[in-house]
């Protein structure tokens, strides 16, 4: 649910019919599931589509004097509540995966599981990154169709440079688009390391300082290694010797 800390104020495109408020004065909540008995003010009722001399029951502080106490209707809410319901689908994908197929092998990392860290809204779908124990992909799994076959690559730019990746789908993903990180995942010690890894990677894709001075496209579909310093990944764990040179424009 989204929360936030200021007054109501009259602005009504904050909030949906749905959201709770609160008195700032003693703090009575209003919820519109219930409405208001003590003013006759029917359950189902939006706080926007109360009476204008309507106030609160606890004190008589005037609708202006409310706070937003949650909101499971608002934009962000709804927008989380997708996220959460592609990722967890995804997440499903390949852990079935790794039961079927992959455990055993000896490239897998058995201090590692999948999960899927840092994913957020943008223009074309939603964006993060998967962990599994056998790699780490940056994913994207688009809102619409984007009538690429299975195995087809495409280059997508973000602020830090252009990045090539590759058409896949999953019963219950549906098509993403994967652009290798890491793999095989033996260089980490712990989940916790391979999680701050991928917060650091979605943070300095959307830097444009990282990209290159000048146009590296011909360079995207190289491997590229180098040294990575422990302050850049903001981590206090083991070091890792290298990490794909990601914001240079080496894609595996």
């Amino acid at each position: 649910m989204t929360t936030f800390e200021g007054s109501y104020l009259g602005a009504s495109d904050k909030i949906s019919p749905s959201a709770i408020m609160e008195c700032k004065i003693c703090w009575t909540p209003y919820d519109p599931a219930e409405g208001d008995d003590s003013r006759q003010i029917l359950p189902g009722t939006p706080f926007l589509a109360l009476p204008e001399d309507w106030s609160c029951p606890g004190c008589n502080a005037p609708k202006a004097q409310f706070l937003v106490r949650e909101d499971p209707g608002s934009q962000a809410a709804s927008e989380a509540s997708e996220i959460e319901a592609k990722t967890r689908a995804l997440v499903a994908d390949f852990t079935e995966i790794f039961h079927a197929k992959m455990r055993d092998l000896p490239m897998v990392n058995q201090a590692l599981h999948v999960q899927a860290v840092g994913f957020q809204r943008q223009a074309s779908g939603i964006l993060g990154v998967l962990i599994a124990p056998w790699f780490m992909n940056l994913v994207l799994i688009p809102d619409q169709p984007l009538g690429l076959k299975m195995g087809e690559k495409i280059t997508l730019a973000f602020p830090s440079g252009d990045y090539e990746f590759l058409c896949n789908t999953r019963e219950q993903t549906g098509e993403y688009l994967a652009c290798a990180l890491f793999s095989p995942m033996g260089d980490f010690t712990s989940q916790l390391q391979a999680v701050e890894v991928a917060h650091a990677v979605m943070a300095e894709l959307f830097k444009p300082e990282n990209r290159a001075e000048t146009d590296r496209s011909a360079e995207i579909r190289a491997r590229a290694e180098r040294p990575i310093p422990l302050e850049a990944l903001g981590a206090e764990t083991d070091p890792l010797p290298t990490r794909r040179a990601l914001m240079t424009g080496g894609q595996g």
